[in-house]
């Protein structure tokens, strides 16, 4: 008997899929049935994941992007317009560590890097995605948060700045659309196995973290047209703790 695939026929936009998360992510929706359209700054990269997720009988379409440049991502929503009148998830999932060092030594070269990317890039998708997220039945959009947005971690600077303003940003788009069908949440991944994780803790086991298929599901499950939340920010550990089942007595 077949299962009904719960983000079937759905179009999701994946930035940041040429690899860790993003790419998890992108091949677990297109798994569960939709069409996902794949950002990256790595065309090959791209080419390999879209194989990958044809091989499993899914289906993609590839967009070499460089966040940076506004005036590329300003056209996205036109762009999808276009061709499929509507957007039902947006998973903003790419981001750059930049430098790890005191803010006074940062340039004002790393620091725009690291602001564009992480920050002024999801507001540019907001602004040219939303009329699209609002035509669909059940609008779903998911931002890439970090622990480092609580702004306790020295020489963490730019990147903390930029993740502490990308969830004032998605909160205050989840408050301007909670009347509508469109839903907006955060995911804070904690450590996992990427590149951006041991660049930043080149000594830590990296066989000591989850891999990044293991948050897939999470974000599978904030993009399903049956999310009600709205607003909130979820930790990965504390989401798997609660769907982990309870030891039997005795056990």
């Amino acid at each position: 008997m077949a299962t009904t695939k719960r983000l079937d026929g759905r179009i999701a936009l994946v930035t940041g899929a040429s690899r860790g998360i993003g790419r998890a992510v992108a091949l677990a929706m297109a798994r569960d049935g939709a069409h996902v359209i794949v950002t990256g700054r790595v065309g090959g990269a791209l080419e390999e994941l879209d194989d990958e997720i044809r091989a499993k009988g899914g289906t993609a379409t590839l967009l070499q992007l460089d966040l940076r440049k506004g005036e590329r991502v300003d056209q996205l929503g036109p762009t999808i317009y276009q061709r499929w009148g509507r957007l039902d998830i947006l998973v903003g999932n790419a981001g750059t560590l930049g430098p790890l060092s005191p803010l006074a030594h940062v340039t004002e070269a790393a620091w725009t890097q690291v602001i564009e990317t992480n920050l002024s890039a999801n507001w540019r998708l907001i602004r040219t995605l939303d009329p699209l997220l609002q035509r669909s039945d059940a609008g779903r959009a998911i931002f890439v948060t970090s622990g480092a947005a609580s702004g306790q971690f020295a020489y963490w600077g730019p990147y903390a700045v930029s993740k502490a303003g990308l969830e004032v940003l998605a909160r205050t788009y989840a408050l301007e659309v909670e009347t509508t069908k469109v839903r907006v949440n955060l995911v804070n991944p904690g450590p996992v196995r990427t590149q951006m994780r041991a660049k930043a803790f080149p000594g830590e086991k990296p066989e000591s973290l989850p891999a990044p298929e293991e948050l897939a599901p999470l974000f599978v499950e904030l993009a399903s047209p049956a999310c009600a939340f709205n607003g909130r920010t979820f930790s990965f550990r504390e989401w798997l703790t609660a769907r982990r089942p309870a030891p039997a007595d005795g056990g």
